[in-house]
């Protein structure tokens, strides 16, 4: 079986193997069962280091050694693999997790906290703004925004943009609503779509359909905007791109004219 290089490759980055072990593996897979020295061979890996690579692959649960002499090598089916794999992530994201959530509980935390204010007092207001780019990017620092909300929450977007927001950020806008903040959002159009996310959600947001209106920014508390540069429909996901200003002036003059849109 002649292995494709782009093929190798999808495989390193999906399995997170080195180019020996990815090129031991898929010839194992193609042999069933082999020595050392026949995966070497087939493999073009160097002798000296076949037997590295397929302890480390067995560690993995990529392979399986064989009882006997001279020693041979199983492969694992790869349905069974993809199980461990996405089970060893999944381990070690609870495991991360909980490292972070530690952080909070000593005093370390305490001390980002504490030099964060000091850092923050020195900075002119006008340079709290920053660029945003990629979708999951932008969603993640609005996570940050809702969450710190007290008051109200000003959305103006597409109905695309909204059933993500809706998806990703459930959570988040139903603590803000439990707390009491005022959320309103204005859309250009209602699809079915929205209508079955929001049927859990039916008394967090107020929405109005304002036809022809075609902007994406929200406004929180009057103070932090994050305004999108371009449509979403003619803009890859990845290149999408959103300014974020804590600038009382503009949010709370942007805020007067968004009124002017809900009343009509």
């Amino acid at each position: 079986m002649i292995v494709q290089e782009h093929f190798l490759k999808k495989l390193r980055a999906a399995f997170d193997l080195n180019i020996y072990e990815v090129k031991i593996w898929t010839a194992l897979l193609s042999m069933g069962v082999a020595t050392a020295g026949e995966l070497s061979e087939v493999s073009n890996v160097p002798r000296s280091r076949a037997y590295d690579v397929l302890e480390s692959l067995e560690k993995k649960g990529f392979i399986v050694m064989k009882l006997g002499k001279p020693i041979k090598y199983l492969a694992v089916k790869p349905e069974e693999i993809l199980k461990r794999v996405k089970h060893l992530i999944e381990l070690n994201a609870d495991a991360r997790i909980q490292s972070i959530d530690k952080v909070k509980e000593e005093g370390i935390f305490a001390d980002l906290e504490l030099l964060y204010k000091q850092g923050i007092q020195h900075v002119d207001h006008a340079s709290l703004s920053g660029s945003v780019k990629g979708r999951d990017n932008i969603l993640m620092h609005l996570n940050g925004l809702l969450q710190n909300a007290e008051k109200t929450i000003t959305i103006s977007t597409t109905p695309e943009e909204f059933l993500r927001k809706i998806q990703n950020l459930r959570s988040k806008f139903k603590k803000a609503g439990a707390k009491g903040v005022k959320i309103r959002v204005a859309l250009p159009k209602m699809t079915d779509q929205i209508k079955d996310e929001l049927k859990d959600l039916n008394k967090v947001f107020q929405i109005k359909i304002v036809p022809g209106l075609n902007a994406r920014f929200v406004i929180v508390d009057e103070k932090d905007l994050l305004f999108m540069t371009q449509d979403d429909k003619s803009v890859h996901e990845s290149y999408d791109t959103g300014i974020w200003v804590n600038t009382p002036y503009f949010a709370q003059a942007l805020e007067k004219m968004f009124d002017a849109y809900w009343r009509e």
